[in-house]
């Protein structure tokens, strides 16, 4: 009898995160998910907290990947302009951080780049899809955006190159950049080493669970619909112009709040951010973990992140760009997407087949 309204509670807790729209509703999917969140928060107990510092940049892209994942995987506009966003906002936190000093400075600098990096997003999607843009130009205009930045932002060393109290750097970056903290004045809690890392880890498990509840209500099933067949959407009354610059803004948010998060982690922040090599990682992420699987993306983030930290140099990216061709080629769905198959065929397969009875099978 008490198994009854408990089984009923866990289901209406976990009602709004789940639906048709994204990989993982079932019991074991929660469950691998809290051992995976539980192994995440333990890694600073286990390994110590100057490594959970080091590493919190694994959880800082893997949150600028979920910005692309929810624009391409759900609405179909492929963006290589998420680190445009990502590199705006931290210098926009930069400049505000080092030109208003104390707490006040940051927190300012924390609203002001996750702000603009949404205006730029917004602002670049107004005139993309209200202009008419769609499918493949959207790509290389994004990309366009990005290589622009990193061009101007090269060319901005020396003293004439500043904002107040901030210089830029070129080349070179702006350095010297404020840790994370939240105040006003001199009253306040400064974040760094493992406390930013689980701000964080915080920070993307709390934007996957949002983004669940969103892709699963109404304006995700629109998303879906602009994605699946635009003309068709339209034809039902959706503003599909409107749905797809509402998602390429929101994902512009998200990739600034990973610039914020990232520029105060190294305290730094450079041109290279804007770079073709960077703009194309997110695209990597989504495409071998599963561009609508937003926990496929975060684990593909993560793990070939740390790929790059063992290999080093010519050979990680040999064999991130193998593997992407090899999963291009033979799962192009991604790896979540295939695994989540697998398992529902092994299920389905094991299930004892049924057939109708005969009428001699029910006399005997």
């Amino acid at each position: 009898m008490s198994s009854e309204p408990n089984s009923s509670l866990l289901e209406r807790v976990r009602s709004p995160f789940e639906g048709p729209n994204t990989l993982g509703n079932s019991n074991g999917f929660w469950l691998a998910f809290g051992v995976g969140v539980l192994s995440l928060a333990l890694y600073p107990v286990l390994f110590g907290t100057y490594a959970a510092g080091e590493r919190a940049v694994f959880l800082v892209y893997a949150l600028l990947g979920v910005s692309l994942c929810f624009v391409w995987g759900f609405c179909g506009i492929l963006s290589f302009g998420q680190v445009a966003f990502f590199g705006v906002s931290g210098y926009t936190f930069g400049i505000v951080g080092l030109n208003v000093s104390s707490y006040t400075g940051v927190t300012l600098g924390i609203v002001a780049g996750v702000a603009v990096a949404t205006l730029f997003a917004a602002a670049l999607g107004y005139f993309m899809f209200y202009g008419g843009v769609r499918d493949v130009y959207v790509t290389i205009i994004t990309l366009v955006v990005a290589l622009v930045l990193k061009t101007f932002m090269d060319q901005t060393a020396g003293g004439e190159w500043a904002v107040g109290e901030a210089e830029l750097g070129g080349f070179n970056g702006m350095r010297n950049i404020p840790n994370l903290a939240i105040g006003v004045g001199d009253i306040g809690i400064e974040v760094s080493r493992a406390m930013h890392y689980y701000v964080a880890l915080a920070a993307l498990i709390g934007v996957y669970l949002g983004l669940r509840v969103l892709v699963n209500g109404r304006f995700g099933y629109a998303m879906v619909a602009t994605r699946e067949d635009e003309t068709r959407t339209e034809m039902f009354g959706y503003n599909t112009t409107f749905i797809k610059l509402v998602t390429f803004t929101l994902g512009g948010a998200l990739a600034g709040l990973s610039g914020v998060l990232y520029v105060t982690w190294g305290n730094y922040i450079d041109p290279q951010q804007f770079a073709i090599t960077a703009a194309s990682m997110p695209v990597i992420w989504a495409s071998i973990g599963g561009r609508d699987s937003i926990a496929g993306t975060i684990a593909a983030a993560i793990v070939f992140q740390w790929i790059e930290l063992q290999l080093s140099g010519e050979w990680a990216l040999v064999i991130v760009g193998s593997l992407l061709v090899f999963v291009i080629l033979v799962m192009p769905e991604g790896i979540a997407p295939r695994f989540r198959t697998f398992v529902l065929d092994r299920q389905s397969s094991s299930e004892p087949a049924t057939t109708p009875a005969t009428t001699e099978e029910v006399t005997d």
